[in-house]
């Protein structure tokens, strides 16, 4: 059992950055692959990044070069630095784990608007 926690969203204007953290609590973090999604108003949930528990790392083409995904196991925490941020950024952005079974948090808000 893993439970997740997101948090770092907010309100920013266009081109600016926000970090997400999503700190997990449980055994064994490391061996969780972990993601980011985001589900916008009206629109389905979409994946955003991944990274695998040796560190390899994925983007979602609408996020590529301006979204890094990091992982600290040390303090078991994901995080999602997002840069240059755009209007159609704006959604919940969820954080999950998966091992077999997946997990998921409660959300954190991101929007962008001027």
């Amino acid at each position: 059992q893993v439970q997740l926690v997101e948090s770092g969203g907010g309100l920013v204007q266009p081109g600016g950055s926000l970090r997400l953290s999503c700190a997990a609590s449980g055994r064994s973090f490391s061996i969780y692959a972990m993601g980011w999604y985001r589900q916008a108003p009206g629109k389905q949930r979409e994946w955003v990044a991944s990274i695998t528990s040796g560190g390899s790392t994925n983007y979602a083409d609408s996020v590529k070069g301006r979204f890094t995904i990091s992982r600290d196991n040390a303090k078991n925490t994901v995080y999602l630095q997002m840069n240059n941020l755009k209007p159609e950024d704006t959604a919940v952005y969820y954080c999950s784990a998966a091992s077999g079974v997946q997990y998921w948090g409660q959300g954190t808000q991101v929007t962008v608007s001027s």
